[in-house]
């Protein structure tokens, strides 16, 4: 495999989607989660319609159905009305309200978002915890904690997971290696929640986490690049099926990353030019009020910007959509409108002409995100 592919990169060496059988070493872990996986995405059926579906023998999925069951995620709905002879089939179904799933957003700018969501990841309670501006590392945690545990008595189920977006760059065990604004540098947030909590704890970067929502409940395909506009800019990127995270674990941090060589607008991090410094809301924004008439304009040019930076990107990973998620009034319109002409005209025609630019339609997309987290991880389920 491919340096930073992970396969199974939320859990358990699983894929984002399983699709057919496998080796008989990995069968029994592989076909329960095909099982799963079907079942989440087509709906109830019967035994019989989930042999047919993922090609595995009756007693194959008897068992695991079985199995399922006994864990409480699976269950019997009832009996289907028989269109002919014989004994009516019993159908089945992922039991979605049975367990809960927690997910946290850390990626606010003075407050953390937190919800308990149900395994089809909708939201059944939401809870806040603001932080000061100049809020230090120990109390940044403490913040996350409080949160987590209101959210835990929240839940009326049996809680699944616990799934945290973060900014920053993350590694694969959950570790925050740097996350400037929270003051975090080498946290073990993973680890520490789990022993604070004793449930299984996924912490990924915010917009790898997104990049997951607008996967599995936004009907993406499997190759697109996820960004992130808001104060900063960050990307998540999907790749033949599976999350893109790199050898430094900071794929999709593209928001310092200078476009053009015209010098450019001051940037946070002391340079010019930066994409996050020529798209991102706040400075959109200030250059809007500064003169209103020019809004358009100001839009485009900033639109522009990001294709040329997306260009390379979409030409060398052969991406089929990028997906926007930030303020639906300065993106829609002009600014998108530019990144897609620019992007096309800036990659080999004919080939790459009908890739899509598009804002999302998720909300709550680092929660959403954080709960596909947990369902690959515990279920095999993306």
């Amino acid at each position: 495999m491919a340096p930073g592919v992970l396969s199974g990169s939320f859990g358990g060496g699983r894929g984002l989607r399983a699709t057919g059988k496998v080796l008989p070493e990995q069968a029994r872990s592989h076909n329960r989660s095909l099982v799963l996986q079907t079942l989440y995405h087509r709906g109830e059926m019967s035994r019989a319609d989930l042999s047919r579906e993922t090609g595995l023998t009756r007693v194959t999925i008897s068992d695991l159905v079985g199995e399922c069951i006994a864990d409480g995620i699976v269950r019997e709905i009832g009996v289907r009305e028989a269109a002919g002879p014989g004994k009516p089939p019993i159908v089945i179904d992922i039991d979605r309200d049975g367990h809960q799933i927690i997910g946290v957003d850390l990626s606010g700018t003075d407050r953390f978002e937190g919800a308990v969501l149900n395994l089809d990841g909708e939201i059944l309670h939401r809870r806040t915890v603001a932080f000061p501006a100049d809020v230090l590392a120990d109390q940044a945690y403490a913040a996350v904690t409080e949160l987590v545990r209101e959210l835990i008595a929240d839940a009326d189920r049996p809680v699944l997971g616990i799934g945290v977006g973060s900014p920053g760059i993350v590694r694969p065990d959950g570790t925050v290696l740097s996350a400037p604004n929270l003051h975090w540098r080498d946290l073990p947030l993973e680890q520490r929640l789990h022993d604070e909590f004793a449930l299984p704890v996924l912490v990924r970067n915010d917009a790898n986490a997104a990049v997951l929502a607008e996967y599995t409940f936004g009907g993406a395909r499997s190759d697109l690049m996820l960004i992130r506009i808001g104060r900063g800019v960050g990307a998540g990127l999907i790749a033949g099926g599976q999350a893109v995270i790199g050898g430094r674990f900071a794929a999709g941090e593209i928001g310092h990353v200078v476009t053009g060589t015209d010098d450019g607008p001051p940037c946070a991090c002391g340079r010019r030019g930066c994409l996050e410094a020529w798209v991102s809301a706040p400075h959109l924004q200030s250059m809007i009020d500064a003169d209103p008439s020019r809004r358009p304009d100001v839009l485009a040019h900033a639109g522009a910007r990001l294709g040329i930076a997306l260009a390379p990107i979409v030409a060398a990973l052969d991406l089929s959509q990028v997906v926007l998620a930030g303020s639906p009034e300065l993106l829609e319109g002009d600014f998108v409108d530019a990144a897609t002409r620019t992007l096309h005209e800036r990659t080999l025609d004919g080939v790459f002409a009908d890739v899509v630019i598009r804002l999302t339609r998720q909300e709550d997309i680092v929660l959403r995100g954080a709960a596909v987290m947990v369902l690959s991880a515990q279920l095999g389920v993306s």
